[in-house]
């Protein structure tokens, strides 16, 4: 229970669902009340999917490449806290990789469930990461059921988070979301610092 009450908590740091609450009302302000559900909806089965492929098959493409786990987490970790610096400072769309020219762009799409919204302001290089590397060291038959259930139930909080958007944009606010931003951001700052300590560690111990 331990391992799913951290993986579900760093999972929803990393991802940051109420960081993306300002982008998707703005990306969908023209948007039916049922057109935004789909969007949600489609937006969390993406996350789900991205995720869920991450965790199983992404050891194998480090074997494929040749990077060892440790350089994973330490790369993994300068990413995640990065975001986390990014989200302490307020700068969520530079922070996603979503600059103004291509936000323009993408309101011209019917479907922006994938990309941006799943891919990458949700699951990001920082949420990929860290399911690779857990994975590596929780990869017992409880453990890989366990993990599985927190990529789900976040996956439902993204879902409950986007589709509940325009009334949280309303009752907390721009400061509000920014605030819990800020806080999130703290959070995952911690998470990617520990990710690297953990892993110069093990190299120090392998010496």
């Amino acid at each position: 229970m331990e391992l799913f009450i951290f993986l579900l908590a760093a999972l929803f740091s990393v991802l940051n669902p109420i960081g993306t609450v300002p982008i998707f009302v703005g990306l969908t302000q023209d948007y039916s009340k049922k057109e935004r559900s789909k969007v949600s909806l489609l937006t969390a089965l993406n996350v789900f999917i991205i995720l869920i492929i991450s965790f199983f098959i992404g050891q194998y493409v480090l074997e494929f490449f040749g990077i060892t786990i440790t350089a994973l987490r330490i790369a993994g970790g300068i990413i995640i806290a990065s975001s986390g610096f990014s989200l302490l400072n307020g700068k969520f769309s530079k922070n996603r990789g979503i600059d103004k020219k291509v936000e323009e762009d993408i309101q011209m799409r019917n479907s922006i469930a994938l990309t941006p919204l799943a891919m990458p302001m949700l699951a990001g290089p920082g949420s990929i990461s860290l399911l690779i590397a857990f994975y590596q060291e929780h990869n017992t038959t409880n453990e890989i059921i366990f993990s599985s259930l927190a990529i789900l139930i976040v996956s439902v909080l993204i879902f409950i988070v986007l589709r509940s958007a325009h009334y949280l944009a309303k009752i907390l606010g721009a400061s509000g979301i920014v605030a819990i931003s800020r806080i999130i951001g703290f959070l995952t700052i911690a998470i990617g610092i520990q990710y690297i300590i953990s892993s110069v560690l093990s190299i120090v111990r392998g010496i």
